[in-house]
């Protein structure tokens, strides 16, 4: 009898586990197969699309004469959209860092579709805020009148003046009214600028000579081709001249009045680093009759006179900031009469030559500095010619924000009216600082002297003028202002008394 074969009731059960594992598994593969068999069928139906467009594209461009660069194989556009000619005629184009990206909706920013966003670096510098506009730096909107704007402004002052000659002094109480205006052209090209300024004075108690001015000046600009700037000028200048001036009469009750008529062209034009400019001014001036005490008065037409200037100048760019320049100017000028009271033959000739730098480093400076030589001669030969060393200058300086600094310094022959006098050199300077104290607060002040040298042979001394002054303009709002000054000026002589002067008022400024 044979033996019987031993199994055990734990191996059908183990075969039947194995064989449900393995149907699980089976289950598992096939399921993650379909869906990522799914997932795909629709990209590579879109790439064999757009394959087989750009295939026939290209076919087209090759038949049209245009090369083939894009090969056959497309680049899948966003969203899964077939990259067609409408498509992207009408989609704008992704740049070319951005093709491989995964690209959802519109194109985003870098920044943006990073997880993590970049973080500014401790150091870096904030862009600077602007400025919030103050009331003292605020332009008025002013008055439009067709394509010019006009910003015109009136100021009422009440003053106080306190003059000592010697051993004379007077004191007047005046009212003054100041009123400028300036009208801008707002066209797009060219440009016509014209400014203008007056001073009406009358005596409220006390005495002293009233002092009326006016003056209006435009400019025309043209921008012409080829860098080319042209400017066409025109003035008018009336005033009371001043009893400290040289050529007044002495122990007048009033006066010379003097008008000034001036026209001017001139011409700049750049040559690469070379700027070319030419000019020419003429001025008439006329002069009224002076009173006397007694009521009797002096003719002075015969100081009537045209002068004309032609000035050249070229300069080298060494960069926007620096141009080095030399200048020449000469002058002729023509008295109405050929001999003046005196029987002195007053016209003549002036030469000048100069060389200096424009300096523009933006608001901090700008303008320029030259030095040079100037000569003046007459017909008269018992007129000597005077002739001197120049220097000129004229700077804005902004040392820091809310404060400018302007100064002038002027050298310039004055011709003389008195017999036997050919005249003077006068050399002036002016020194002018504003500074804004608070938002609607500004101060100025104003500090100058004039050398009046007059040649060696000359019986008149020199003079030594020195001016000092200081104001304050409260800016109440856009359109009202109040204004205060004070000033101080001393003339002295080497011979002969001292003058002097004090003013001070205070008013209120409209402007529009």
């Amino acid at each position: 009898m044979g033996q019987l074969k031993q199994t055990s009731s734990v191996t059908p059960l183990r075969a039947m586990s194995r064989a449900v594992s393995f149907a699980v598994l089976g289950t598992l593969l096939f399921s993650q197969t379909a869906a990522f068999a799914q997932s795909t069928s629709q990209p590579a139906n879109s790439r064999s699309a757009a394959s087989q467009d750009n295939r026939a594209t290209n076919n087209a461009a090759s038949a049209a004469g245009f090369d083939d660069e894009t090969g056959d194989t497309a680049t899948p556009a966003a969203n899964g959209a077939t990259a067609n000619a409408d498509d992207a005629l009408q989609r704008p184009a992704i740049p070319d860092a951005q093709t491989g990206d995964d690209i959802t909706g519109s194109i985003l920013d870098e920044d943006i579709r990073r997880l993590n966003t970049r973080e500014a670096p401790i150091d870096e510098t904030l862009p600077r805020r602007r400025a919030a506009e103050s009331a003292s730096t605020a332009e008025t909107p002013g008055i439009p009148i067709g394509t010019f704007v006009l910003r015109p402004s009136v100021t009422q002052s009440i003053n106080t003046e306190t003059t000592k000659d010697g051993n004379t002094r007077q004191q007047r109480a005046f009212l003054e009214m100041d009123a400028a205006a300036t009208l801008t052209s707002d066209w797009g090209r060219h440009q016509l600028t014209v400014t203008s300024e007056g001073a009406w004075q009358r005596n409220i108690s006390g005495e002293g000579e009233e002092q009326p001015s006016f003056k209006v000046n435009g400019d025309l600009r043209l921008d012409l081709p080829d860098d080319t700037t042209a400017h066409l000028t025109a003035g008018y200048n009336f005033y009371r001249e001043d009893t400290d001036d040289p050529d007044a009469i002495a122990d007048a009750a009033q006066q010379s009045d003097v008008q000034e008529f001036s026209a001017g062209a001139s011409v700049q034009r750049d040559f690469g680093i070379l700027r070319g400019t030419t000019a020419l001014a003429l001025t008439r001036s006329i002069y009224s009759d002076a009173k006397l005490a007694n009521g009797t008065t002096v003719a002075l037409s015969d100081r009537n006179q045209t002068t004309g200037t032609l000035r050249g100048r070229v300069g080298y760019e060494l960069s926007p900031a620096l141009i080095p320049f030399i200048e020449a100017t000469i002058g002729r000028s023509v008295y109405d009469e050929t001999r003046d009271s005196a029987g002195y033959e007053r016209s003549g000739h002036t030469y000048g030559a100069k060389a200096g730098v424009e300096v523009d480093l933006g608001e901090k400076l700008k303008g320029e500095v030259g030095v040079g030589y100037e000569m003046a001669d007459f017909e008269d030969s018992r007129l000597s010619s005077i002739d001197t060393a120049t220097l000129d200058a004229s700077l804005l300086w902004s040392p820091i924000r809310g404060t400018d600094v302007n100064l002038d310094l002027q050298t310039s022959i004055q011709p003389s009216t008195t017999a036997g006098e050919s005249g003077y050199v006068s050399h002036a300077l002016t020194t002018t600082v504003t500074h804004q104290l608070r938002d609607n607060l500004v101060g100025t002040m104003i500090g100058g002297v004039i050398w009046r040298d007059y040649p060696t042979d000359s019986t008149i001394n020199d003079e030594l003028v020195y001016t000092a002054a200081t104001g304050l303009t409260w800016n109440i709002n856009r359109y009202l202002d109040l204004t205060s000054t004070l000033g101080y000026e001393l003339t002295t002589r080497k011979e002969g008394s001292d003058s002097q002067q004090w003013r001070a008022g205070v008013g209120l400024k409209l402007k529009r």
